[in-house]
Formats: structure tokens, C-alpha cells, sequence
């Protein structure tokens, strides 16, 4: 169902600290144009424990607005199954095509009780869900155990795979053939992932360079590995950005030098200053001068 390049977008804010929906407008449109296949909002990367539910669906609604019909997913990361059950329900009335669903990241729950909150605010949502594994940030580790007892259950359709484990792409696509879509979540694990079978790339450094994120996953995708191994070799200390506490920050401040963007971010995080800002800002620099030529007919 998602297959192919659906950039975590960021969140805009003015400086008053409200939210930028121009901004996110401009953003979005650029992700769109480049060919990613669909957004997917408020997510760790578009600060959505920030956010209150009616900004994270004023954030939705701005990204539907430009989608053209292109998929557009709601996060869901609540503490509680019930606020994740009111946010799902809200997603789907506001136009939502899915939901990626996080456990609660507070109170880390057990196999059981996982699986009976993704499987209740699946219901509550009425929409397909991409489950989001990522025990090294959030300590939510989707198992192949826990797949086995969603797959029944057709609104799980797909899995952002981010244990930081390449070996989990293929033990799911031996396990459960074409049950459920495999999406990389790791930026710097995408050639990897997607060289091994995974069909998508739920992509961060995208929000700043979404024609190199676009060119690689198709090259793979037509065999060209040469090629797109080229521009992932390019991208790589870029991409490494997104495998961070500080990857809002880091992703940000990118997409402010390479897009034209701004960097606001939302307390308690703030934007970076110094010496690691100086660092990005070389780091970016140095890429944008060493930008490789994506092939004409990728």
C-alpha cells in the first residue's frame, strides 16, 4: 500500500511560536514536487509530543492541502491508549489516508499489552496502520512475536522498521512474505534496507534533499545499485544527522541552509548555537558544493 519515499516532515513555527502553515505549505510542496510518494506528519521529526491535538490537525489539513491526492499519515504517539484512540479518530474525520502508531513512549509496555493498544487505537481509527518499531530512541520494539498477533487484523499494513537491526528487514519478509510493507525508518540504513527488499523509506534528511532521497530509492528499486550507491555514499554523513538525539535540531538547521528554511524549533528543545552548529553548517556546505548530478530518467 506504501510503497516508495514518504519524507517524517517537519513542523514550522513562526517566531511568536506558533505554527508557520505557510511555511509548512512551501516545505511539503518541495517534498511533493521532488516525487516523494506521501507525507507523513507529526511525527518524532515534526515534534509532535509537542504539538496539542488541534495543531497536529491543523498540521494535517495544511499537508493535505498540497498533497494532490498523495497519502498523507498521521503519527499517533500518545502516553495514554485513550488520547491515542481520540487522536486516531480525530486523523480519520480530518482526512488522514493512515496512521504511523507508536506505543506509549512513557510507560513502556509489555508484548500483551502492546498488542492490545496498537490493536485498540487501530479500531478507534478506522484506518490502515504503519507500526513504528524503534527500540534504540523509544524502547518500542514491534517483534516478529508481536506481527504475528496484528496479522490477522487488516488495518496493519505496514511496519517503519527502525531496531537498527538490517538483519529485521529480512526475518519480517521471511516470516510473513507480502503481509505487511517494509519501510526503513533508519536514513542511514535506507540503501541496506532497500537493497534486501524493504519497499519504502520513511526518510528524514529528505525534508532538505528530497531529489537525492527520491533518486537513490528508485535506482534501487530498477536494479541500478551502481548509481545509487554513488549518491548514498555522497549523502551518508548527512544522513548520519538523522541517527541523533538532536535529529529535530540537526534536520532543521540542514533544511534552513539547504532549502532556505528556519530552524525554530518548539522548548524544551532549542536550536543549535557553537560549536555543533558550526559543525552542520560546514558539514552542509561542503555537500551542496560536492553535489552529485541525479540521473535524468530516475
Amino acid at each position: 500500500m506504501w510503497h516508495g519515499v514518504y519524507p517524517a516532515v517537519t513542523t514550522k513555527f513562526r517566531l511568536d511560536g506558533n505554527l508557520d502553515r505557510h511555511e509548512m505549505e512551501l516545505g511539503f510542496s518541495i517534498q511533493l514536487d521532488a516525487g516523494c510518494d506521501g507525507l507523513i506528519v507529526c511525527g518524532s521529526l515534526g515534534e509532535g509530543p509537542m504539538l496539542s491535538h488541534e495543531e497536529r490537525i491543523e498540521v494535517l489539513e495544511t499537508a493535505l492541502s498540497v498533497a494532490g491526492g498523495k497519502p498523507v499519515l498521521m503519527t499517533v504517539a500518545e502516553a495514554s491508549t485513550r488520547e491515542a484512540c481520540a487522536l486516531a479518530q480525530k486523523a480519520r474525520k480530518a482526512g488522514a489516508a493512515g496512521l504511523m502508531l507508536v506505543p506509549s513512549m512513557v510507560y513502556h509496555t509489555d508484548e500483551r499489552e502492546t498488542v492490545a493498544t496498537l490493536k485498540a487505537v487501530a479500531a478507534a481509527g478506522e484506518l490502515p496502520v504503519m507500526l513504528y518499531s524503534n527500540r534504540i530512541a523509544y524502547r518500542v520494539d514491534v517483534t516478529s512475536s508481536i506481527l504475528e498477533a496484528l496479522a490477522s487484523d487488516q488495518h496493519f499494513v505496514a511496519i517503519k522498521e527502525s531496531s537498527d537491526d538490517i538483519r529485521r528487514t529480512t526475518e519480517i519478509i521471511n516470516t510473513f512474505g507480502d503481509r505487511f510493507d517494509v519501510l526503513t525508518g533508519v536514513d542511514n540504513l535506507a540503501f541496506e534496507a532497500l537493497a534486501v527488499g524493504a519497499q519504502g523509506w520513511v526518510a528524514g534528511l529528505c525534508c532538505a534533499f528530497p531529489a537525492e532521497t527520491v533518486a537513490i530509492y528508485r535506482l534501487i528499486k530498477t536494479g541500478r545499485y551502481d548509481e545509487a550507491l554513488a549518491i548514498y555514499r555522497w549523502f551518508r554523513p548527512l544522513l548520519d544527522l538523522d541517527v541523533s538525539t538532536y535529529l529535530v535540531q540537526n534536520i532543521k538547521l540542514v533544511e534552513a541552509i539547504a532549502a532556505g528554511s528556519n530552524d525554530r524549533v518548539r522548548m524544551p528543545r532549542m536550536a543549535h548555537e557553537g560549536a555543533r552548529r558550526a559543525g552542520i553548517e560546514a558539514l552542509v556546505r561542503e555537500a551542496m558544493e560536492t553535489r552529485p548530478e541525479i540521473p535524468s530518467d530516475t
